[in-house]
């Protein structure tokens, strides 16, 4: 791995932390790389049961990287854009328990690592916002509708909403609001650890792939589907210019 993610294995835990924290923890192409192909081996392990995500620093991830968006194309955005969504479905359809530790700004498409995960919490306090649509992209939307319901995930989308940590665990988006202290967080974790290892590593496939089915009932062709979503709103001419004026916004508010 490289200094952009830390991989740690505990037995039959992995640890993934995004390790960005002087840029927010964005997904920049080479750390969408690194997850991507961590999650790829994970998936392939037999061993593992529990993957656990995480971000360095203050925040748990600001979205995508556009630090470079001077240098980037509207062919390149499509490309990375759909590097992210092949990411999120990677980690929602994960043969194991899957944990998002969300602390801080939780934004864009760190948002929706956030929301692929079976389990999702907030460490201390965070805030979340799904902001793609305001520069046309379609990016995660269906899996935040199964979720928290399709009212309320337009809602947030269409609004441009920034959700609280109250907020969030009452719809369901976070399963679970934890204390600042390590002390919390270890226990929490021991526990969930003891709950996925009560079954033998077959059984325990066998069950979030049935889970996985009622959480995606659409199954591949959702998949499919959700892609050509993202692809057909990524594609649109004007991407780049859109995301800039995007950005000029937010620097005025």
């Amino acid at each position: 791995m490289s200094g952009a993610l830390h991989s740690a294995r505990e037995d039959d835990v992995l640890h993934l932390r995004l390790q960005r924290p002087d840029k927010g923890n964005a997904l920049s192409a080479a750390l969408v790389g690194e997850l991507s192909e961590a999650v790829e081996r994970a998936s392939r392990d037999d061993g593992l049961r529990l993957l656990v995500l995480s971000g360095e620093g203050r925040h748990f991830c600001t979205g995508f990287d556009l630090s470079d968006l001077d240098r980037e194309t509207d062919d390149s955005l499509l490309a990375r854009f759909t590097r992210v969504e092949l990411l999120l479905q990677a980690v929602h359809a994960a043969p194991f328990a899957t944990l998002a530790l969300a602390r801080g700004r939780t934004m864009g498409a760190g948002a929706d690592l956030f929301a692929a995960c079976s389990e999702r919490w907030i460490v201390g306090e965070a805030s979340l916002a799904f902001p793609g649509a305001a520069f046309g992209l379609v990016l995660g939307t269906a899996r935040l509708a199964t979720l928290v319901g399709a009212p309320r995930a337009a809602q947030w989308i269409e609004g441009g909403a920034t959700l609280d940590a109250a907020t969030a665990c009452a719809s369901g988006l976070a399963t679970r609001q934890l204390g600042d202290g390590d002390g919390d967080l270890d226990a929490a974790l021991a526990g969930l650890r003891a709950r996925v290892q009560r079954l033998d590593a077959a059984t325990q496939r066998g069950i979030h792939a049935a889970i996985d089915t009622a959480r995606r009932p659409r199954g591949e062709a959702g998949d499919a589907q959700d892609l050509a979503w993202l692809v057909r709103s990524a594609a649109r001419p004007g991407l780049r210019e859109r995301i800039a004026a995007y950005r000029a916004a937010q620097r005025k508010v």
